[in-house]
């Protein structure tokens, strides 16, 4: 029977991590060996006891519950290390988002109590990248956001912590996608050429700077498409043709009907650190083949970002050359995909059958 999301490994699963004395397991289930009437942590460092003894409960209570009795040497009861850690980094967070500047790595690792090198592998395990890079993030993102709302790019950039603007500018147009003030007039100052092509899972409109590929978006008409890139691009110089995007239209189309060619465009795209390590992830994933988003977040280092990963491909603008529609959920089936469902299986079966 399939277990809640909270829960959802299979007992055949748990016992693989069991087995494997997974970490990222601690703290999901205990398990009770019969013979000794003790339940233990997966991770237990006990010899392994035979898997015909074994059952798997929820949480230590559960396994009190059934009559089993706690083991001294993993103390099962007491709150998890993943717990201790998750706490120890949103304490950091709120340090980190509360600073008018970036505290520094030590200052960081004295409040949690930890070596340097500890906490950051500590925090780079949770959230997927370092303090350092997290901290630069939220300060972009207070940018964003107050250039968004019709601020001062200068206040803007100096309430987020830059000590300078010549700081903040360094990088920026890599970080933001375009330079800080055409972010903040949808575009302004950007020309962007774009197109729409019929295919066989919808219309696409292809779009790109002089970068590279900034979006490809799929719906059932142009019109529809058109609507939104004007909408996202409203103050951009906006160039209808198709002369300019041929070869990069003709690769797509040739990705769609032929899965195995694969598909290798420019793109211009622009998110945070974590975003941009799991579009690189997302990138690699052969054709023909799926990833969990478990999966990528164990790739990229921090297997208790999976909910991150799932965040940063639904922020995905760029179809198919981003192939997110390759990740799927944990039990096999198909989520998160802002263009359709219908569209991610029906791309999912392409690759399958190429």
């Amino acid at each position: 029977m399939m277990l809640t999301a909270e829960h959802s490994l299979l007992d055949d699963e748990r016992w693989s991590a069991v087995r494997r004395r997974d970490p990222t397991a601690d703290g999901r289930f205990v398990m009770s060996v019969r013979s000794t009437g003790i339940y233990c942590r997966p991770v237990c460092p006990a010899r392994e006891p035979l898997r015909k003894n074994v059952a798997f409960h929820t949480d230590w209570r559960a396994a009190e519950a059934a009559g089993f009795r706690a083991c001294k040497r993993c103390t099962p009861q007491a709150p998890s290390r993943d717990s201790a850690h998750r706490a120890v980094v949103r304490d950091a967070i709120a340090t980190i988002t509360a600073a008018e500047t970036p505290p520094t790595l030590a200052l960081l690792a004295q409040q949690a109590g930890m070596s340097r090198f500890h906490f950051q592998r500590v925090f780079a395990t949770i959230v997927g990248v370092t303090p350092k890079a997290y901290a630069q993030q939220h300060r972009e993102q207070v940018v964003r956001e107050q250039i968004s709302a019709g601020g001062s790019i200068t206040a803007a950039i100096h309430h987020a912590g830059f000590g300078s603007a010549s700081r903040f500018y360094e990088g920026s147009a890599e970080r933001l996608g375009m330079k800080p003030s055409r972010l903040r007039d949808r575009g302004a100052g950007e020309t962007i050429h774009y197109t729409t092509q019929a295919t066989s899972i919808g219309v696409l409109l292809v779009a790109a700077t002089k970068r590279g590929i900034c979006s490809i978006d799929i719906a059932d008409d142009a019109q529809t498409l058109i609507a939104r890139f004007e909408e996202r691009y409203a103050r951009a110089e906006r160039i209808l043709e198709t002369t300019r995007l041929a070869e990069d239209v003709r690769a797509i189309v040739a990705s769609l009907d032929e899965p195995a060619r694969g598909l290798d465009v420019p793109l211009d795209i622009a998110g945070t650190a974590f975003q941009r390590r799991v579009w690189q992830a997302l990138r690699a994933i052969p054709v023909g083949s799926t990833r969990t988003y478990m999966q990528i977040a164990v790739e990229l280092g921090a297997p208790q970002s999976a909910r991150a990963v799932a965040r940063a491909c639904a922020s995905n603008e760029i179809a198919l050359a981003i192939p997110c529609h390759r990740v799927i959920r944990g039990d096999g089936n198909l989520a998160g995909y802002r263009w359709g469902l219908d569209r991610k299986q029906r791309l999912l079966a392409r690759e399958t059958d190429d």
